[in-house]
């Protein structure tokens, strides 16, 4: 069996604790995957639990339950509360899987939603996300976001800023770096030998020769021209308006934005329950459900998997396919 891929529940008054419950249950097996996280905080959610003392133990007890690498926090998951107290753990538990991903006794690694401001309340944490921490625990200055779905990949250049702030910080470095490590990762983790990526404008028309701005014409069609010059099959800038039919989607394997919205309403529209978020640009396999810990409806039953099972389903393909290319 190949190395199962390790998920940590996130904030455990949320919906991940449910969700992993379902997803070992729908299933069957058919991923090979166990939890980081407390043994107490998955009871009650109708699935047999099985404690493995490492990951290697995955496959043995994964048809009899859900197989958990036990990480004990100080307080008990009260559905919709998060406990203070359990902050710090929330973090470890992110750190140990990986550890463990990194020295490959897990194939890749799946993150439950974390909630920052019990995060930073509890734990001081110092980051403004998942993506970044993982950044920093992995020694890597810049990475990108991701969001995957059926029949589309989307990548926002720029992420979690405001609006007004979007032309400033899009620069052609950052643009760049964006379509390179895109371009890297559809080759080596998703095995498109010839990546076609679309790149947008960041203008309604795609500034319309300048009319409505200068940013294509500056920043956006000279990072295209020079990594086109380089082999890099990309086309644009393209009208965002114009670029998420289905027959424009047909022509590019992923598709690169400027802003988090102009990336994000598309694959929410096509594929919200089943839309992956992946983290690119990391020396190991990251995906995660794209919602976040839900909790208005923790502890109700009513939490849907379907998206936790797609990032565990993407994560063990992608993990598959790094290991293909790294042997040659």
């Amino acid at each position: 069996m190949a190395a199962p891929v390790a998920l940590t529940l996130g904030e455990p008054a949320g919906v991940g604790p449910e969700l992993a419950a379902k997803a070992w249950a729908r299933l069957e097996g058919r991923v090979p995957f166990f939890v980081i996280g407390d043994p107490g905080h998955l009871a009650g959610h109708g699935v047999p639990i099985r404690k493995i003392a490492k990951p290697s133990e995955t496959g043995h007890a994964l048809h009899a339950g859900l197989p958990v690498l036990s990480h004990p926090f100080p307080a008990p998951a009260v559905p919709g509360r998060p406990a203070p107290e359990n902050a710090q753990a929330v973090i470890s538990a992110i750190a140990r899987a990986v550890d463990l991903t990194m020295r490959g006794e897990a194939g890749a690694m799946t993150t439950g939603p974390i909630h920052k401001k019990a995060l930073i309340d509890g734990a001081g944490f110092a980051y403004p996300g998942h993506t970044e921490y993982l950044a920093h625990l992995a020694g890597v200055d810049r990475v990108v976001m991701m969001l995957a779905g059926p029949g589309l990949r989307v990548v926002p250049t720029t992420i979690h800023i405001a609006l007004k702030e979007v032309p400033g910080t899009l620069t052609r470095s950052l643009l760049s770096d964006t379509i390179r490590i895109t371009d890297a990762a559809l080759r080596r983790d998703f095995g498109i030998e010839s990546p076609r990526i679309a790149v947008s404008g960041l203008n309604p028309h795609a500034g319309e020769g300048g009319a409505m701005g200068r940013e294509e014409i500056e920043t956006i069609s000279p990072v295209i021209e020079a990594l086109r010059a380089e082999g890099l099959a990309l086309t644009g800038p393209h009208s965002a308006d114009t670029m998420f039919h289905a027959a424009a989607r047909a022509r590019y394997d992923a598709a690169i934005c400027m802003y988090h919205d102009q990336a994000l309403i598309p694959i929410k529209t096509l594929a919200f329950d089943e839309g992956v978020n992946v983290t690119l640009g990391l020396p190991f396999v990251r995906t995660s459900p794209d919602h976040g810990t839900a909790f208005d409806i923790a502890g109700t039953g009513r939490a849907d998997p379907s998206s936790l099972i797609a990032a565990l389903e993407l994560a063990a393909e992608m993990a598959a396919m790094r290991n293909v290319a790294a042997r040659g």
